[in-house]
This record gives C-alpha cells, sequence and structure tokens, in this order.
C-alpha cells in the first residue's frame, strides 16, 4: 500500500498493530483501530504529521464503525459490515441501523467508506433497510458515492468490480465504497480509480479505492 502514497488509508480485515510484528507497528504508528481480539479489525491509518483521533460515536452493538477526525479538519467513518442474526439484520443491515443514530453528526466534512459487503443487486424490497434505502437516505444527506458519480453508472449495474471471491477473476461483485457530500466530490479523471486486480490480487481479494478530495 506503499506504492499508493496515501494520506489516509482505510483497511478491512487488518491485525492489531499494538499486538503484531514488529515491523507493522513500527509501519503503523499512527492509526486508530477496532476488532476482534487482536487479528481481525478495522483500521484507519494516518500520514505521519497528520493527527487522528477516535470519536466517541456509540456503536449500540452495530459492527464494525469507526469514526475518526483527521488533522482537526475532516471525519471518516471507516466501515465493515458484519454478519449477525437475524439475517435481516446482517451487513448492510448493520450500517441502515447505525446511520439512524449517528446521521445528525454527518456533514460536508465527513468521508463514509470501507467494506459494505453489499449491492443493489442484493435488494429484498420488502426489508426496510436494503442498499437502495441506504443509498437514498444518503442521497437525502447530501452523500454520494465516489464511485457511481466518477463512472456515471447506477448502482448495481458497476462496471468495475471491487472484490473477487476466492481471487477467482470470474467472480467478480462491487460490494466496496465512497460515499462523501457532493460539496467535497471532484469529477476531474484523476480524482478517483478502482485498483486493478494484476496489480492487487496477489495481495488481496479486496481492490482499493482510491480518491483524491
Amino acid at each position: 500500500v506503499d506504492a499508493l502514497d496515501p494520506d489516509v488509508l482505510v483497511a478491512q480485515e487488518c491485525e492489531d498493530p499494538a499486538y503484531s510484528a514488529a515491523a507493522y507497528r513500527d509501519w503503523a504508528d499512527n492509526y486508530c483501530w477496532i476488532g476482534y481480539g487482536k487479528s481481525k479489525g478495522i483500521g484507519v491509518f494516518a500520514r505521519r504529521g497528520l493527527s487522528i483521533e477516535r470519536l466517541d460515536w456509540h456503536d449500540a452493538g452495530y459492527q464494525l464503525f469507526l469514526p475518526v477526525r483527521i488533522a482537526g479538519k475532516f471525519n471518516i467513518l471507516a466501515v465493515w459490515t458484519q454478519s449477525t442474526k437475524p439475517a435481516s439484520m446482517a451487513y448492510i443491515g448493520q450500517f441502515w441501523h447505525y446511520l439512524q443514530l449517528h446521521k445528525s453528526k454527518l456533514d460536508h466534512s465527513t468521508i463514509i467508506c470501507g467494506d459494505f459487503n453489499s449491492n443493489q443487486i442484493w435488494d429484498r424490497p420488502r426489508r426496510a433497510w436494503n442498499h437502495s434505502d441506504c443509498v437514498r437516505e444518503l442521497g437525502d444527506l447530501g452523500f454520494f458515492s465516489a464511485y457511481h458519480r466518477h463512472m456515471n453508472e447506477p448502482h448495481g449495474a458497476e462496471s468495475d468490480p471491487t472484490f473477487y471471491l476466492y481471487r477467482d477473476v470470474k467472480r467478480p461483485f462491487h460490494m466496496d465504497y465512497i460515499f462523501a457530500h457532493e460539496q467535497r466530490l471532484n469529477l476531474d479523471a484523476n480524482c478517483f480509480k478502482v485498483g486493478s486486480p494484476d496489480d492487487w490480487l496477489t495481495f488481496s481479494d479486496h481492490m482499493p479505492l482510491i480518491i483524491d478530495l
């Protein structure tokens, strides 16, 4: 990931650096992390010199959400939705309920990003919190997916996958997103891209989403 030279990196399914190898701890000296035990969580890593602090947003048991303040100027809500029982509460249901708790805190300085494990193709119309409902509610708050704004594609018809099941290029899905306020979204051709499987599939089944705001 150093090849991306990021100011801020959001990574799902990562270890807590505090309990990991020395090289990882040295690399990740400016971060916030939450997760299960010490080996599987979500981390936000900031470039040295940028302040990062975890925000006290109660999660009410919904998982996993990590809100942080970067450089005292903007917030990142890092997302890695989880499976749970009942199944109707899993994945995008976790995000919908968390959004109800904290949508009053969201403003143009907030970026929402991560692995939502969700796409419109899996909508269940009778469910009150499917993917389309969340996208619509975020839109009412002024938040839009950077990918869909940049590519001018509808949800559910994405041409670029962000995930390859079992790292198989024949099993692609789009389930990772960056939502930013319309005041922040820059539609310049170089501002957003999805990493190529030729570069990344050796390392991860998820491709990076890269945005310059």
